[in-house]
């Protein structure tokens, strides 16, 4: 790690560029085999499928690559676990392009509270979390297999961070075929920002608390930042009776204190109405089954005069679009599940939060998704989102 943070600092202006081609390195440029393993410094991940991980510290990275080759190609980049970050860049045989996005990167390491207080060193991480890209020491590019990837540059990126916290409605989900549309909202903006996917299965807005998830978001916020909030899902469960808050009562407390902590560090919080469940009536309308929470999510809105995404009813919109027949395909799991989305479910839910985020003054610009109507979802075959290799499992979750 330390090799390749001093690689870093050592290039101009903190940049570091990586030759991933066979074309003859040029100054500056650290070429890299493709069969170079990932040694703590820089390298391809094993497992399957083609990641390519550099050991940086914490925070917001520019990507830059160059795309093309002596094929025409097709470039899909993801980054860390699974977030759609290029999707389908189209070259032709000899043709060079330039992209860049925004990555954040992340540990679990928090500063350690004094003795005898309460809290802890870190993230109080679930088993399936402890092997995930999401909270290691480097950044990884996972490049589709017909990806025409000359060189990777990577440097400091001083933007505005778009935090995300929620459920597994959220997440980034690690493994094909489910999706979530935080996976899907970086390829929705540009580089005036960067997004940080906190959420995580099966979180409820007091188990974020005591896992010690907020305070890792609240540890990194800075003025100018942006916190979009979903929890639903889970809070409802009167099963779950440790987590379970009330819609009229403590669940809009809750809300309100995540909203008062981002305020207090000067960030900028959204709320955003969980999406509904795929339950279809006999004359093909959806059928609600989050109660009273996403109404309860729009009057703390008004009251505290937050920016409010409305999911909810943009999701109803989508599936009853879609209708009984088609909707199971934006569904995880073959549509068996209800709940949870495959790329194509998430990359529509991602364009509709992306629609909501051009609504709000500041975080508008940020936008470069094309305007998304969900009462006209694309099909699906017109959304094909390259799956990662290598992952094939559905991780249980909770909600």
């Amino acid at each position: 790690m330390i090799a390749a943070i001093a690689l870093l600092l050592a290039g101009p202006a903190g940049v570091a560029t990586y030759r991933l081609d066979d074309a003859p390195r040029q100054p500056g440029e650290t070429a890299v085999a493709r069969d170079r393993p990932y040694r703590g410094d820089h390298g391809y991940e094993p497992g399957g499928g083609r990641r390519f991980s550099v050991a940086l510290p914490e925070g917001n990275w520019r990507v830059t690559v160059t795309l093309g080759g002596k094929r025409a190609a097709a470039t899909t980049i993801k980054a860390e676990a699974r977030r759609l970050m290029l999707d389908r860049v189209a070259t032709r045989a000899g043709q060079r392009v330039t992209r860049s996005f925004v990555v954040n990167t992340r540990t679990p390491a928090l500063a350690p509270p004094p003795p005898g207080a309460p809290g802890g060193p870190g993230v109080r991480l679930k088993p399936a979390e402890l092997a995930s890209a999401t909270w290691d020491d480097r950044l990884t590019l996972e490049l589709s297999d017909d990806a025409a990837v000359a060189t990777v540059r990577i440097e400091p990126a001083e933007v505005p961070t778009l935090y995300l916290v929620g459920d597994s409605t959220v997440t980034d989900q690690p493994s094909e075929p489910a999706a979530s549309w935080g996976q899907m909202l970086p390829a929705m903006v540009g580089e005036r920002v960067a997004v940080a996917n906190h959420a995580e299965s099966g979180e409820t807005l007091k188990s974020f608390l005591t896992g010690l998830r907020l305070d890792k978001v609240l540890s990194v916020i800075r003025p100018g930042d942006w916190l979009l909030i979903q929890f639903g899902h889970n809070d409802q469960k009167r099963q779950w009776p440790q987590t379970f808050v009330e819609a009229g009562t403590t669940y809009r407390s809750y809300l309100k204190t995540y909203i008062a902590e981002a305020r207090r560090r000067g960030a900028r919080p959204v709320l955003v109405t969980s999406p509904e469940r795929r339950n279809f009536d006999a004359a093909g309308r959806i059928t609600p089954t989050l109660g009273d929470y996403p109404a309860a999510v729009r009057a703390v809105a008004v009251e505290e005069r937050v920016p409010l995404i409305d999911l909810n009813r943009a999701s109803v919109a989508l599936y009853e679009a879609l209708g009984p027949t088609v909707s199971p395909q934006a569904f995880n799991d073959g549509g068996r599940d209800r709940t949870h989305h495959d790329n194509y479910g998430a990359w529509l839910l991602a364009r509709a939060v992306a629609e909501g985020m051009r609504t709000i003054p500041g975080l508008a610009p940020a936008v470069t998704a094309a305007p998304f109507d969900p009462s006209r979802p694309p099909p699906p075959e017109a959304v094909a989102i390259v799956p990662s290799a290598g992952s094939s499992t559905v991780r249980p979750d909770g909600s």
